[in-house]
């Protein structure tokens, strides 16, 4: 579903007339070098294209509309081999509306101490050309970003690597649509928020289908693609023993089986990335979508519970940016806490939905009661989340803007069993310790939904803040809670001067 491979971002030079044929040829022959280079390094994981150099205010204002409608270029990196008079750049900038990063580095890495010439030095002038382009991008207030060092060094192709997948992330959201089925939980706050201002700041569209659309999808299924898909729980899970064939919970799997096709094939047919549901709202289905769910988001879709647009559409980006990775995202919750002050803990899970691309082993496929919802027993894959290094992330609305929040974690292996929770779960300790992390993410108004990642990192995430042009906490090692309230603080007179 996802091949980040299709997409390209552009490697763009610039230089200027100036300097005469003979040294643009070089330009030009040492801009196809490092494109060639950076598409074939393992750690790149979309398409390098090289362009020709750049001279000219035309020649840049056509190649910035070019990669605007572009429909697989997701965005520029630009590098002044030479020097290129800024001003020329001036009209391509204010009308590019793709990601841009700034790679300064030269052609070579060492000075050639003993043949170093005039001649060398004309045509290797990355050192001044990449501040004069840093200039006017900072004069215009453009985001972007810089990434220092030897285009063969792995520090660079590896940030190279996270904001290639920060812009796939950030261009999958162009046109993408989640859809709703039903509304909000009623009278939560933090899940609701702005879907036209969210529209034209991220470029998704939010629209509610009530739940019978989905019904009336999910009663045209087949008997034989519920039996195959029911082969395929067979193969993939361990089914509890309830659950097989002839046993008394049989039916909970066919109605599970049949509600995962349904969501599939309605996403499908009206090209969803993602979508939510609500316990308060399950008119004509048998069981609330547990299983099915769960399927959807490791098959790339984007999920959030009781309505939560937001945090659907930013598992979906957290998916597309974190593809081809180890490890995997999903739709959590921070649920309970362990307050042990040798070792306090978060317990996160949900009702049900939890993406097994988290899992540490094959997961179980269970049916229990649930408390809420008013339906039958539904049935959940059941498994504990991998130790390692993690990320919890959550879009909010402030109201005059929107807000990305970061909290690096350390996820653990449970200590002990949990043989009553039939849920799938993940422990975790915030950074920098509990106390802090769980004050400084209410302080900024975090939500209690997140989209949880293994394999991306907190450079990822602000690289992609970058590009929809909101604002970031950062909640990670580092922090002190003083320094976070007078960072929100300054930020809340930030977004109030430039409205």
């Amino acid at each position: 579903m996802i091949n980040l491979k299709e997409l390209e971002i552009w490697f763009v030079t610039g230089s200027q007339h100036l300097y005469g044929e003979e040294t643009l040829k070089q330009v030009a022959a040492h801009s196809q070098t490092i494109a060639t280079s950076l598409n074939s390094a393992a750690q790149i994981p979309v398409t390098v294209v090289f362009k020709p150099t750049v001279k000219s205010t035309e020649e840049i204002y056509s190649i910035c509309a070019e990669a605007n409608a572009a429909k697989n270029c997701i965005g520029i990196v630009a590098w002044m081999h030479t020097f290129s008079p800024a001003k020329m750049w001036i009209g391509g900038l204010k009308i590019l509306n793709k990601p841009l990063c700034h790679l300064h580095t030269q052609f070579n890495r060492d000075i050639p101490w003993s043949e170093i010439d005039m001649d060398f030095m004309n045509l290797n002038q990355s050192a001044h050309g990449d501040r004069e382009f840093g200039f006017i991008m900072s004069r215009m207030r453009l985001r972007r970003k810089v990434v220092v060092g030897h285009w063969q060094d792995n520090a660079v192709l590896e940030q190279l690597n996270t904001w290639s997948r920060a812009a796939a992330g950030w261009h999958d959201w162009q046109g993408a649509k989640f859809v709703r089925f039903g509304d909000n939980m009623r009278y939560v706050a933090v899940t609701d928020g702005d879907k036209v201002e969210a529209e034209m700041q991220f470029g998704y569209s939010v629209n509610t289908h009530g739940i019978g659309d989905l019904v009336k999808v999910i009663n045209e299924v087949s008997n034989a693609d519920v039996d195959r898909l029911i082969q395929e729980y067979e193969d993939s899970y361990t089914l509890a023993e309830s659950l097989r064939k002839g046993n008394e919970k049989r039916q909970s799997l066919v109605d599970a089986a049949r509600i995962e096709l349904g969501l599939k094939y309605f996403l499908v047919q009206g090209n969803f990335k993602g979508f939510t549901d609500t316990f308060e709202d399950l008119h004509g289905m048998v069981q609330l979508p547990g299983i099915g769910a769960q399927r959807m988001m490791a098959a790339g879709y984007g999920f959030a519970g009781e309505g939560d647009w937001k945090t659907a559409a930013l598992v979906r980006a957290m998916k597309v940016m974190g593809s081809g990775l180890p490890g995997g995202n999903s739709f959590m919750e921070d649920y309970t806490y362990h307050f042990d002050p040798a070792n306090s803990l978060v317990l996160g899970s949900h009702m049900l939905e939890i993406c097994p691309s988290i899992a540490n082993a094959k997961p179980s496929c269970e049916v229990h009661p649930l408390g809420i919802g008013g339906k039958a027993d539904p049935v959940r894959l059941v498994f504990n989340a991998a130790a390692g290094p993690a990320l919890n992330a959550s879009v909010v609305d402030m109201g005059n803007r929107f807000r990305l929040l970061i909290n690096e974690v350390e996820a653990v292996a449970p200590e002990h069993e949990l043989p009553k929770l039939p849920v799938a779960r993940v422990l975790w300790k915030p950074l920098p310790d509990m106390k802090t992390g769980c004050a400084a993410w209410i302080y900024a108004g975090g939500a209690h939904h997140t989209g949880y990642s293994q394999n991306l990192t907190a450079e990822h995430m602000e690289d992609f803040a970058d590009m929809a042009r909101i604002e970031t906490v950062l909640i990670g090692k580092d922090t002190k809670l003083r320094e976070l309230k007078n960072e929100l603080r300054w930020s809340d007179v930030y977004y109030q001067v430039n409205k």
